[in-house]
């Protein structure tokens, strides 16, 4: 059986699967959704959420952690697991919104704030924290207070003040809710600065506006919000010229690769031994395919790689059907925690397919280190994040419950079909059709110019894919790590394919060069030069994080560590990918020549 740098066709048959369970489990939940319909009156509950400071939007606490009004009890909605693992929280309020009941200035509470609820809210309004809201599922925000400069006679002194008035616009159309905002009131403010005990009254208002936009379309004022109309402009024109560059770079080293290649293989068939020569790489026929040194780990990443690769698709494609769409809370989450563990049968599947195509034993290791590769780092890192989120009391701390859930889903989901995938590699295995035999000894390699060796390849196959994304790496971390929503992922798709197509080619252009040097190590070199793009795009983030006003070790951990598994995953993938299309490239090339 000849080798394939596709996936076999057992997985190809799976992932079909994958994708059309994921598109009827998608239409099966937009047929649920509820219509949102009210008539007058009709009580329609306002969740508050949590709140933070503006520049680290990892560091959020739930609503109830600063002393505003709040009923008794205090009741917390049941959320999903991508919604818990999110950082919402949401529970009861007394604001009554009731649909189309206008309200004004009404008495939300009357309450003394004792000194140290004063230094609580006096702290919020210095490091300039929010709170979000959730009306009829649309997000709303507001401030919890501001900061103003005061002159005395001797110095300037900051003045703090807590908004105790909040105003509500809705909008509505027929018997639906369209939209709602939220406007904290600055002539209705309360000092703070001072820790004295205080009597403040919170108060709100509702005001109710009709208007044509229809339901379904409610959403995308928050898309619209995202990226001003110049600024969109100027994206689209930097992406164009993005790719219009990649595009000719590419086309012109594939050519000059090309014609390289064609003259080698002239040569080759050439009986001249003069000419026969100049080839080098045809005298390493007998150890280019020989198997690469730590089979069972290579096998895992491919595995993995493959997986991750597969997961990334399935999430395209429910953008695609609507399933992920701004504010869809939780959504991307829970996607994540189902779609993965059903794709581990397509990693283990890769990896001992390809394992047993060099041995047929050893596999179960294989299949071992495609289940903790990826999810062992993973752990350790959320662990680690978790611990500092809880010791912060922060609302992104995971409830027992939650870690408890995913564990269960892992062990009585993933794990099966970790070891269901792994059987069926093993039990279609085949061996592997080398276009060439291999020796028994291995050809001594020549010294290597500093530009052929493994780290400066590593560098040129990383820069140029990176240079490539590092604009929609802009908008993507802006949208991760900040409040800029992503609205475009027509172009978040092509620049995926695009940063593939690249490493791809790129893969196949440093592989020629390794094996021009008669260097035949060129397996895990491959792979390597191909996942060193996320090497730049883990650096990239720590440049993020530098320009960026995020501060605080809750927000460093957090970045840092999250950012890491990231570009891990993206190492997995671009990794595979570079690896599959160098072999493909040394299957064509050494079955186009002639052997001695």
């Amino acid at each position: 059986m000849a080798v394939s740098a596709t996936m076999p066709s057992k997985a190809l048959e799976i992932n079909l699967f994958l994708v059309m369970t994921t598109i009827l489990i998608a239409h099966s939940a937009s047929a649920m959704a509820k219509d949102h319909r009210y008539t007058v009156g009709d009580h329609v509950p306002l969740f508050v959420n949590k709140v933070g400071p503006l520049n680290n939007p990892s560091e959020t606490y739930q609503y109830y952690d600063l002393p505003f009004c709040h009923p008794d009890p205090v009741i917390q909605k049941k959320e999903t697991i991508g919604e818990v693992l999110n950082g919402d929280r949401l529970t009861n309020t007394l604001y009554e919104l009731n649909f189309r009941e206008e309200k004004n200035r009404r008495t939300l509470c009357q309450k003394k704030l004792r000194v140290a609820e004063i230094a609580k809210f006096r702290d919020a309004v210095i490091k300039d924290f929010y709170f979000q809201m959730y009306y009829d599922d649309l997000p709303l925000w507001a401030f919890v207070g501001k900061v103003e400069e005061s002159w005395t006679l001797d110095q300037k002194r900051p003045k703090y003040y807590l908004f105790t008035h909040l105003e509500f616009d809705a909008i509505y159309n027929d018997n639906q809710i369209i939209g709602i905002q939220a406007f904290s009131d600055p002539n209705h403010v309360l000092d703070v600065t001072e820790d004295v005990e205080t009597d403040v009254e919170f108060t709100y208002s509702v005001n109710w506006n009709a208007a044509s936009i229809k339901f379904e379309n409610r959403m995308e004022k928050y898309s619209k919000a995202s990226l001003l109309p110049i600024s969109q402009k100027i994206h689209w024109f930097s992406f164009i010229n993005s790719v219009v560059v990649i595009v000719l770079l590419v086309g012109f080293l594939t050519l000059l690769i090309m014609r390289h290649l064609k003259n080698d293989l002239r040569n080759c068939s050439n009986i001249d031994e003069e000419e026969d020569k100049e080839v080098a790489w045809k005298y390493i026929h007998g150890d280019v395919f020989r198997c690469p040194p730590n089979l069972p780990l290579f096998s895992a990443v491919l595995g993995v790689g493959t997986q991750l690769l597969t997961v990334i698709c399935i999430l395209f494609l429910l953008a695609l059907v609507g399933v992920l769409y701004p504010y869809n809370r939780g959504a991307l989450l829970t996607s994540l925690v189902l779609v993965y563990p059903l794709t581990s049968v397509v990693a283990s599947y890769t990896a001992a397919a390809f394992h047993n195509q060099f041995s047929d034993s050893g596999w179960e290791r294989s299949v071992l280190l495609t289940g903790i590769l990826y999810v062992g780092p993973l752990f350790v890192t959320v662990s680690i994040v978790n611990t500092v989120a809880v010791a912060k009391g922060a609302s992104a701390a995971l409830p027992f419950g939650t870690i408890l859930v995913v564990l269960l889903i892992y062990i009585f989901l993933a794990i099966p079909l970790l070891a269901f995938g792994g059987l069926i590699g093993y039990r279609f295995r085949s061996e592997f059709s080398a276009p060439c035999a291999t020796k028994q000894h291995p050809r001594e390699i020549p010294p290597l110019a500093w530009y052929r060796k493994t780290s400066s390849q590593m560098f040129i196959g990383g820069l140029l894919p990176f240079s490539a994304i590092v604009l929609q790496l802009q908008h993507l971390y802006a949208s991760i790590w900040g409040y800029k929503i992503y609205t475009l992922p027509g172009i978040l798709f092509i620049s995926f394919a695009i940063l593939l197509v690249l490493t791809a080619i790129l893969s196949i252009v440093l592989t020629y060069i390794q094996l021009s040097a008669e260097d035949h190590r060129w397996w895990w070199r491959s792979l390597l030069c191909g996942g060193s793009t996320a090497i730049f795009m883990f650096g990239y983030g720590i440049y993020f994080y530098l320009r960026s006003n995020m501060d605080g070790l809750m927000q460093l951990f957090f970045f840092i560590g999250y950012n890491a598994c990231m570009s891990y995953a993206f190492f997995l993938i671009l990794g595979t990918i570079s690896f599959r299309a160098s072999l493909i490239f040394v299957c064509y090339v050494y079955r186009a020549v002639k052997s001695e």
